[in-house]
């Protein structure tokens, strides 16, 4: 790299010198009038051509150098860093793909989650109505039980009741034909035979 470069600088130089030399061949009155000004003479051509080519040679051998390492220098510090650019770039897709992975992962553990708080809220409320519908079973039949208890400690006090009313007018009717004792058995028994015939 190095080697092409200072050889298209010294080409460059050597075209500079071939064409100063042909401008100085030109016959003189091919130009303006004052232009003579800016044609040097052969006599001072020929100094000034030895000086040119001096100093182009020390700018060859000492300056052109550190042009070219300065030039190379830059050209490797841009190549670095697009190469630092390059991997900085790959680098944040990749940090950027794992992000998108990790959301894409609490994403799904979200549905997840939401996924499991429905089916435990609906098991709670299928808990709770079947809790509280078994609940209703028991109050109904407690409900009914205690009503069949009430009537049926109602039909006794009632029945007896009746006997002892039965009593007393059978008393009145027959008279003392019966003693008290005789006249509640065939109360009771009535009774009994009226029940039977309700439940019946």
């Amino acid at each position: 790299m190095n080697t092409n470069k200072l050889g298209l600088v010294r080409s460059m130089g050597i075209a500079g010198g071939v064409a100063l030399m042909a401008l100085a061949a030109a016959p003189r009155t091919a130009f303006a009038v004052g232009a003579d000004i800016l044609i040097p003479k052969p006599a001072e051509f020929v100094p000034a051509l030895i000086a040119f080519l001096a100093i182009w040679a020390i700018l060859a051998k000492m300056a052109w150098p550190a042009i070219i390492k300065v030039l190379d220098a830059r050209e490797e510090k841009i190549s670095g860093d697009l190469k630092a650019a390059e991997d900085a770039k790959a680098k944040a897709e990749e940090s950027m793909r794992v992000q998108e992975d990790k959301i894409a992962a609490a994403d799904r553990e979200a549905a997840d989650i939401v996924a499991a708080a429905k089916r435990e809220a609906e098991e709670e409320r299928s808990k709770i109505i079947a809790e509280a519908q078994a609940s209703a079973v028991s109050i109904i039949a407690k409900a009914h039980d205690a009503i069949d208890s009430e009537r049926k400690k109602a039909m006794v006090e009632l029945s007896g009741q009746v006997v002892d009313l039965s009593v007393e007018i059978a008393a009145k009717i027959i008279g003392d034909a019966l003693d008290e004792q005789e006249q509640r058995h065939l109360a009771e028994k009535y009774l009994m035979e009226v029940g039977d015939l309700n439940e019946d």
